[in-house]
């Protein structure tokens, strides 16, 4: 049985529609499930982008850092589609037993400042009101500056708006992020929705 991609049917067809679609194509080799989810607003999809490029360009934080966060807010979240994709990353990254680790909630491969924002992504995720100004101080202690502080704050809670839209709109992950991830990593993400 062929399910939908999501609880939405596909949006109509249009110029920004079919351009977000070829973008996939090009970069994925297939058009993803979160893109057609995104594309009722291929504007809104188009500017979430940009955002998040811009938030990276500036940033002093690595991409192995983002990859520890991204990975640590999925995990965290209980988004497969986010965890499959960035525990992917994270493998490239680092290698698939630290990226299944860190998809576990357990940190100690990764360096003093990746564990730090590892916890905080955590902490963000589970009770961004129980935050205090130790645990600030905790990643000022890893080697943060206040900068990087709010580029990672910003970035964990940007990743829950996108993933809480892709969850909540049923946008499943795609069988073919799912076959690409490294063995522990799919073996790890047991939570969330099907692919």
């Amino acid at each position: 049985m062929n399910r939908p991609a999501a609880f939405l049917t596909d949006p109509p067809k249009s110029s920004a529609v079919t351009a977000a679609y070829e973008a996939d194509v090009t970069s994925d080799g297939y058009v993803n499930n979160l893109t057609r989810v995104w594309c009722w607003r291929p504007d809104v999809l188009a500017s979430f982008q940009a955002l998040r490029a811009d938030l990276l360009a500036g940033s002093a934080l690595s991409p192995r850092e983002v990859a520890v966060m991204v990975a640590a807010t999925a995990a965290a979240r209980g988004d497969a589609y986010c965890a499959l994709a960035w525990g992917s990353r994270l493998a490239e990254l680092i290698d698939e037993a630290t990226a299944a680790r860190v998809l576990q909630g357990v940190d100690g491969d990764l360096s003093e400042r990746e564990a730090a924002l590892a916890g905080w992504s955590r902490q963000v995720v589970q009770d961004p009101n129980a935050t205090t100004e130790a645990h600030v101080e905790r990643l000022r202690d890893a080697g943060l500056n206040d900068q990087e502080i709010f580029e990672a704050t910003t970035w964990i809670a940007f990743r829950l708006a996108f993933s809480t839209i892709n969850d909540a709109l049923g946008a499943r992950p795609d069988p073919q992020l799912a076959e690409r991830a490294p063995q522990l990593v799919r073996e790890t993400v047991t939570y969330g929705r099907q692919v």
